[in-house]
């Protein structure tokens, strides 16, 4: 009666729609349990690229039932263009993909005050992408938002005006324009595209599926440093996206939890502000960026770069209970002579730390540990056993340094590009 979680351990574009797409076939159902269309879960296969933002990356498998679950914040526009870009490629999720009641939606209003909201900030702007996830989980915690169980009931028009009555007395306090009233046609059309899906009581439907012994993976979105309570706040998104976020946005106990899949590149990267202890603004960072291809799947904005960071890493592991670790983007580190990892930090008073500290911004330098690069391109090969020696040895440095194996190692964006270590 398990339920496995799968989630990121950095700061977002771990490569974790992939990863779950590759685990999919193992299981019954895919859940989604944070997070919205900030959330660009890249996957790749039969030469064809697809990104997923609010819908569960198990929907290319036909026989697996995908549950967006309560704690997710859905956009009905973006919903409706991720469906009508599915059934171009032929692709048809009517009958496998139902959505919980619980789930909160964005509105209109929601995006405006998001980006006037950045817009003000000047130079503090945390980075927002935009998609109106803040202000929606503030209209959740705050008790006034609006949720898909309310497009059922006669009332839902009503609830909508009073919301967004709200957001236009929130908007009038900035010096912001905007353009309401073709966003608002465009989003109730959407509503209709919603609602051809099952609505369903999601806590309840997914216990039930467990008790009749079917397995769940629990697909998280953004990434462990990124979480509003655990993350470098205030750069952070606006949900938990912890191991224990899993239970609270499906409506599971934390004893059906089973496996905790934690999914981390061979090196870091992170998309807005925000601190950055092993950032790159060398021409390093800029090869990374390049042989990586690291620009934001929702965004498109480039992707920040550096080398791998062990503390945080560690961290990231102990506040999930990571069991098993996925390693993504093995493969852009093969043409390095050498590779850092970030063992510890210098602070700003001199001292030394192994630990991620409160405060980020107080770290004056990352202390490295150099290692031996493999110049060996590692994208086709399909055992461990026949990967370089030096790949294995930064492995085996980053299993001893976690105290978590290392499961699977990702080689390629394709499907198929990936090697499963016993």
């Amino acid at each position: 009666m398990n339920l496995n979680v799968l989630l990121g351990l950095q700061w977002g574009d771990e490569g974790k729609g992939k990863i779950v797409d590759v685990f999919a076939s193992r299981y019954d159902v895919v859940a989604r349990f944070q997070g919205g269309p900030n959330a660009g879960h890249s996957l790749e296969f039969d030469n064809v690229k697809h990104i997923l933002h609010n819908i569960p990356s198990g929907v290319f498998h036909k026989n697996i039932q995908n549950i967006i679950g309560n704690g997710v914040v859905i956009d009905p526009v973006i919903f409706r263009k991720e469906i009508d870009e599915l059934k171009e490629k032929g692709i048809n999720i009517n009958s496998n993909l139902s959505i919980s009641r619980k789930a909160h939606l964005i509105l209109p209003t929601h995006r405006i005050l998001d980006a006037a909201s950045e817009s003000a900030k000047g130079k503090s702007k945390i980075g927002s992408t935009l998609k109106g996830i803040g202000p929606t989980y503030m209209d959740k915690t705050g008790r006034n938002g609006l949720r898909v169980g309310d497009t059922e009931g006669n009332d839902f028009h009503d609830k909508y005006r009073f919301l967004k009555n709200k957001h236009l007395d929130l908007l009038a306090q900035y010096d912001f324009d905007y353009e309401l009233e073709e966003k608002e046609k465009e989003w109730f059309e959407a509503i209709k595209t919603l609602k051809e899906f099952a609505f369903v009581d999601s806590e309840h439907t997914i216990n039930h599926l467990m008790q009749q012994g079917k397995s769940v993976l629990a697909e998280g979105a953004q990434g462990t440093l990124l979480d509003i309570d655990f993350g470098s706040y205030p750069y952070v998104t606006s949900s938990n996206t912890v191991c224990a976020g899993a239970c609270i946005g499906l409506g599971v106990s934390p004893r059906n939890v089973g496996e905790v899949y934690g999914v981390f590149k061979a090196y870091c990267t992170r998309v807005g502000s925000g601190p950055f202890p092993t950032e790159l603004n060398n021409s390093e960072g800029e090869k990374l960026q390049k042989q990586g291809n690291e620009y934001g799947a929702t965004t498109g904005r480039p992707r920040r770069c550096g080398w791998l960071d062990m503390p945080a890493l560690k961290y990231a592991v102990m506040l999930n209970g990571v069991t098993q670790l996925i390693m993504t983007k093995a493969d852009v580190l093969s043409s390095f002579d050498n590779i850092k990892v970030c063992t510890a930090y210098r602070m700003k008073d001199g001292s030394l730390i192994e630990h991620f500290p409160y405060n980020q911004y107080d770290i004056a330098e990352p202390v490295y540990k150099e290692i031996k690069g493999w110049d060996q391109d590692i994208s086709q090969v399909k055992r461990f056993d026949d990967l370089p020696g030096a790949f294995k040895e930064y492995v085996r440095f980053i299993e001893e340094q976690t105290g978590v194996p290392v499961h699977i190692i990702s080689t390629g964006p394709e499907r198929k590009s990936w090697i499963e270590k016993n």
